[in-house]
């Protein structure tokens, strides 16, 4: 995460987690969660999201361990029971082959060097673990919607990055990731003051407002 990113979500874990508390964030995060928790479940123990943030993610999904550089969150993620580390992802303080399972949660999007941080995906997971990756793509409307507040002036989302399906793809590949499958949820349009759930569906969507990834790791060729 930028230095920039971290200072603003420092600064504003309460807004952060106000909007998470009502309409629409309350029900845009059940559907974010519903659409990750497939790929999430069958991992080995443990689990480490980086990119923790306030830790709901995590606790929703039964993640043990988290890292994030915004000490306003971190705090609110240990009062969760997340044992968690005030850290870059680009710098992960775990040990190799440590995790069966490694989440990023909307978090690619406001890092300064998704690779680093892919690589350190990749470094501290076990064999046969997997990366899971919760994502806004760049083809979405939502990503627009989102660029949009950012052109804007939006303090969180002036400095996001949204990436294409091939993008991902390719950031993945350079890591040494295989794509294993996607899941699509949030079909209805942004801007919406309330939205119903809808159940996430296997397989890319382009109109998807999230899109979940399970990759695993690339085995090392003879």
């Amino acid at each position: 995460m930028s230095t920039e990113s971290y200072r603003v979500f420092d600064t504003r874990a309460a807004e952060y987690e106000a909007w998470y508390n009502g309409e629409p964030g309350k029900g845009i995060f059940a559907m974010e969660v519903e659409c990750l928790k497939p790929f999430l479940q069958d991992c080995p123990r443990p689990h480490l999201e980086i990119g923790v943030g306030s830790g709901r993610f995590a606790m929703a999904l039964g993640v043990e361990y988290g890292l994030d550089p915004a000490l306003g969150l971190v705090q609110i993620a240990a009062s969760r029971g997340i044992q968690v580390v005030r850290a870059v992802g680009e710098r992960v303080p775990f040990a190799n082959r440590s995790f069966g399972g490694v989440l990023l949660a909307v978090t690619l999007c406001f890092v300064a060097n998704p690779l680093a941080v892919l690589r350190e995906a990749r470094r501290v997971l076990r064999p046969g673990g997997r990366l899971v990756l919760g994502l806004i793509l760049g083809e979405s409307p939502w990503a627009e919607h989102y660029r949009r507040k950012g052109d804007a002036g939006h303090r969180i989302y002036r400095g996001a990055r949204f990436y294409s399906r091939e993008q991902m793809e390719s950031l993945l590949h350079i890591s040494r990731f295989e794509v294993a499958a996607y899941r699509s949820s949030l079909h209805q349009p942004p801007g919406q003051d309330r939205y119903s759930i809808e159940a996430s569906v296997p397989g890319y969507q382009p109109s998807a407002g999230f899109v979940a990834i399970a990759a695993d790791v690339q085995r090392d060729r003879c």
